[in-house]
């Protein structure tokens, strides 16, 4: 069964929690985190992407962005900015898109639940990015962003989160000014409560599913094992034992679609590279009107100008293999691979991934600008799938799930000591 447990929270004064909540580190780079950040000193991306108050360019792996992470951290605690709790807490975190809102349970999940695959994943990671994760850990003795996870959802549970959520005002309430999102926040101060989503987590919930944050999940569990190991007198209750999660229901969770464009066509012609997508899938032109994929195993694909619905031909997909039936795998076997001898989708530079909350206006603005030869646009995975997969120990390939909302970091903080 999965734990998930009470902690000491790090948060901001109310006053100034829409300002320092920000997006996650990795969904922008340095550049775009020093304008989102510009003129805001209560910005947490001062602490997550310490670079942008350092000079442009600067390596952001270098010493110099560490030690900087570690002097911002301990500023925001001894200005005020943020403030520990007097005793363990869970809280609710409910985001709001498109008139869409999901509650999640924040509380701190158990690293050898993570080791012994009581917490699920369907990604790879990579190791460079596990460790700029881990010194991130390290240094701030925290995890400063939570992790995305979520978990069947449980009627209990429920009621719990809809109980408070009815009952108590919260303790933040914005609209994020990035994105128009809505963000509240609830501390849940009945023990009582608290006490039994733990029981319920902990004796019920079988497992809980990585859904977006892997490298910040796997650099957690590492820190924690290399802790473990370093300490002798380690008894399993110390707090590097925990790292912190947003866990939602599954049945409140939407995945969006996760488009690829790619910079040429492999030495083939226009003509040439429609001829060899004939061959696995019906291929009609659409026209110059934005086409968006309406079914499993249907894409669409912009190029000069035009875009085209692509179907996969009956035969070229196995729906009775939880990986097979993903139309990311359809797309990297039968185009990616086959047609434009993209071999590797994490290391390649001739493709880059797009996620849909850009819309498809985005992939033509790739292509139509000469940077980019043609876009695909596909169909959305499910949770259901997500979790097929997850259950079936299998891995998605690269850049195939996009969550919306992405969580606002800030709003609170676990420390590891």
């Amino acid at each position: 069964m999965a734990r998930v447990k009470a902690f000491k929270g790090l948060r901001p004064p109310v006053e100034i929690a829409s300002s320092l909540a920000s997006r996650p580190y990795d969904v922008m780079n340095s550049s775009e985190a020093r304008l989102e950040a510009k003129g805001n000193e209560v910005s947490l991306l001062r602490v997550t992407k310490a670079e942008i108050d350092l000079p442009e360019g600067i390596d952001e792996h270098s010493k110099e962005v560490y030690d900087k992470v570690v002097e911002n951290f301990n500023m925001f605690k001894n200005e005020g900015w943020l403030v520990k709790e007097n005793e363990p807490k869970l809280y609710i975190y409910a985001q709001t898109m498109d008139g869409r809102t999901q509650y999640g349970i924040v509380g701190c999940t158990h690293v050898d639940d993570y080791f012994n695959n009581n917490i699920k994943k369907h990604e790879l990671t990579r190791k460079d990015k596990e460790d700029d994760r881990m010194i991130h850990v390290n240094i701030t003795n925290a995890n400063v962003e939570p992790v995305f996870f979520a978990y069947p959802a449980h009627k209990e549970i429920d009621n719990i989160v809809s109980d408070v959520v009815a009952k108590e005002k919260p303790i933040y309430d914005f609209i994020a000014k990035e994105d128009g999102f809505g963000h509240k926040f609830w501390v849940i101060n009945d023990q009582a409560k608290i006490k039994r989503i733990e029981e319920i987590f902990e004796k019920e919930i079988p497992s809980l599913y990585v859904a977006d944050g892997h490298h910040r999940t796997a650099a957690a569990a590492r820190v924690g094992q290399e802790r473990k190991a370093k300490n002798p007198n380690h008894s399993g209750n110390e707090e590097y034992n925990y790292f912190m999660a947003v866990i939602f229901p599954d049945n409140q969770l939407k995945i969006i679609d996760y488009n690829r464009v790619v910079k040429d066509l492999n030495g083939l012609s226009e003509d040439e590279f429609i001829a060899n997508l004939n061959k696995s899938f019906v291929v009609e032109k659409m026209g110059s009107e934005i086409y968006t994929p309406t079914k499993l195993h249907e894409f669409s694909m912009y190029m000069s100008g035009n875009w085209y619905k692509m179907t996969a031909k009956e035969g070229t997909y196995n729906d009775s293999d939880p990986i097979g039936v993903l139309d990311v795998t359809i797309l990297s076997n039968l185009v990616l691979d086959e047609i434009l001898d993209i071999k590797d989708l994490r290391t390649s530079k001739r493709i880059d991934f797009i996620g849909g909350i850009r819309g498809l206006g985005e992939l033509k603005r790739r292509v139509d600008s000469g940077e980019m030869k043609a876009a695909f646009a596909l169909y959305a995975v499910s949770m259901k799938q997500l979790i097929d997969i997850a259950d079936s120990g299998n891995i998605m390939p690269p850049k195939t799930t996009w969550f919306e909302p992405k969580l606002r970091s800030g709003l609170v903080i676990h420390e590891l000591e």
